[in-house]
C-alpha cells in the first residue's frame, strides 16, 4: 500500500501537466479552438480556421474532425506541387494524433470545424 501512494501522486501529477500543456489547442490558441464539452472520454474543441492567420505549434489526440461549412484551401505536397483540399458541409475525417501549427492560414473563407478528441 506505501508504494501505490507515491505512484497514484505521480498519476495525478501527470494528468494535471498533460491537461495544461502549453501544446494544448485551446490553451495555445483560444482565439482558433474553444472547448464546447469534455469528458473523461472525449473533448469536443470548436475551430475557427480565418484567412491569413498563423496559429502556434499545438499537439493533438487522435480525433474525428466535422466540417460545419464548406472549406477549401490550397496546399503542397512532398514535391511542391500545390493542389485545392476541400471538404463539404458535415465532411467527417479521421485525424491522427500529431503535432502541428505555425503556417499561415491558406483558406479560401473562414473554415468552422468541430473536432471531437479522444482521450
Amino acid at each position: 500500500m506505501s508504494r501505490l501512494i507515491p505512484l497514484l501522486l505521480f498519476g495525478l501529477a501527470a494528468a494535471v501537466v498533460l491537461a495544461t500543456s502549453p501544446l494544448d489547442p485551446a490553451a495555445a490558441a483560444p482565439h482558433v479552438y474553444t472547448v464546447e464539452f469534455e469528458n473523461e472520454k472525449v473533448r469536443v474543441l470548436k475551430r475557427t480556421v480565418r484567412p491569413g492567420e498563423t496559429i502556434p505549434l499545438i499537439a493533438q489526440p487522435d480525433r474525428v474532425v466535422v466540417y460545419v461549412n464548406q472549406c477549401a484551401w490550397m496546399d503542397q505536397d512532398d514535391d511542391g506541387n500545390k493542389y485545392m483540399e476541400s471538404y463539404e458541409f458535415g465532411s467527417p475525417v479521421w485525424a491522427p494524433a500529431e503535432t502541428h501549427g505555425g503556417k499561415t492560414s491558406n483558406v479560401i473563407q473562414t473554415c468552422h470545424i468541430v473536432e471531437v478528441e479522444l482521450k
